[in-house]
């Protein structure tokens, strides 16, 4: 049976960024901190060695596959920092367009740095992620 690798933690947040060796990175990190807290209203946690997730929500596919998965997430990874958005939603790619200077993936948007990107395109992004997950998988 499947076993989903990338879990909500105890680790901490700061700690995990405070560990981040890029200062610049580093100082975006602690703004995406501050945006996705205030734009999700969630706190924020560990989603395995070096996710910050906001919120959470509970998916089961057809396919019986279901786990557990932040709502809306960054990552400051070595090579760009990784945002995490839901999938399947048409709206993003329609904001995304307006984001900045960026690369995407199915659920990742992959920034250099925050200089680079609308910060208020981003918060619309983070809202349309959290809205989207709530109607498609409201809370038990």
């Amino acid at each position: 049976m499947y076993e989903q690798k990338t879990k909500e933690t105890d680790h901490s947040v700061i700690e995990f960024i405070d560990n981040v060796e890029n200062l610049k990175k580093r100082e975006d990190a602690y703004k995406l901190l501050d945006i996705f807290t205030e734009t999700t209203g969630y706190p924020a946690k560990m989603w395995g060695p070096s996710i910050i997730g906001f919120g959470s929500y509970h998916y089961k596919y057809e396919s019986g596959h279901e786990g557990a998965a932040p709502r809306a997430g960054f990552s400051p990874r070595k090579a760009k920092i990784s945002l995490y958005f839901a999938t399947g939603d048409t709206e993003r790619a329609r904001l995304q367009q307006q984001l900045g200077k960026h690369t995407a993936g199915k659920a990742c948007v992959y920034i250099n740095k925050i200089d680079d990107i609308d910060v208020e395109v981003l918060k619309a992004m983070i809202k349309q992620s959290v809205k989207f997950l709530n109607e498609t998988y409201p809370d038990d």
